[in-house]
Order: structure tokens, then sequence, then C-alpha cells
């Protein structure tokens, strides 16, 4: 199973040890769960987890060890398309580029409302406690 993930989805997985992000990344450790990303996806995540005050409790080696690693266990996409926006976000666009440069089977995020339309490239928007109940080994 190959998963795109939102921004939203890794600041959480940084943030706290105990919710459904963080049971993701610990599948995609595991080998259980594949990740994929592109370059302007990994400047994203880069640049959303170095901002001051949002992971406290981290070091910024410590948040560039975790991206190292996440993008060495990722398989790498490059986009080598155009299209015009979808989303209102352009921020969200390059996520949803990412999942179909990947074909990925599913996008990640805690905000699927903001990827009305992605199910016209055929990717599939779920939660990551939607991504966990799909999961057998995830179940406690």
């Amino acid at each position: 199973m190959l998963a795109v993930f939102d921004t939203n989805v890794i600041i959480s997985a940084l943030k706290s040890a105990t919710g459904a992000s963080f049971r993701l990344i610990s599948l995609v450790r595991a080998g259980v769960l594949r990740s994929a990303v592109t370059a302007p996806l990994v400047f994203e995540y880069d640049d959303v987890a170095g901002r001051p005050g949002l992971l406290p409790h981290l070091s910024p080696s410590e948040i560039t060890g975790f991206l190292d690693w996440f993008v060495s266990v990722s398989s790498q996409h490059k986009v080598h398309f155009l299209w015009h926006p979808l989303l209102r976000d352009p921020k969200d666009d390059m996520v949803l580029e990412a999942a179909v440069a990947a074909s990925a089977d599913y996008l990640v995020t805690f905000n699927t409302s903001d990827f009305a339309g992605a199910s016209s490239l055929g990717v599939r928007v779920i939660t990551p406690p939607q991504l966990l109940a799909l999961i057998p080994s995830a179940l406690p």
C-alpha cells in the first residue's frame, strides 16, 4: 500500500507519539506501509516543520534527521506534467500532484474537504484513522 502524506499528517506525527499519524509513520518504519514524496513536497515538510515554536520539543537536527530518514524510505517521484490548479490552495495541489505522480493508493490528510475534486484524477483521499482501519496489522 502506497500513501502520500499531507504536511499536516507529518507534523501531527512529530507532535505526538500517541495519534494515528505517528502510528502510520511507525508502519512506514516497519515496512508495512510505503510512502511517496516529491521534491516540492519534501521542501514543504521542511518549511513547515522548521517554523519557530511549532515543534518545541525537537531540535532542528532532530527534525532534519527525521525528514532525511523519511525521504530515504519513501519512493521519490518527479512531477512531469503541468495542469491548471484543481484545488483552492496551491500547496494542496502540490500534495495532489505527488499522489498522481506516484500512482499512490491514498492521499492521507486531516483536511479531506480541501481535496474535493481529487477523485477526478483517481486519487483516494482519506484521514489517518481511516487508513489505519484498512491495515490489518495496525489493529490493536
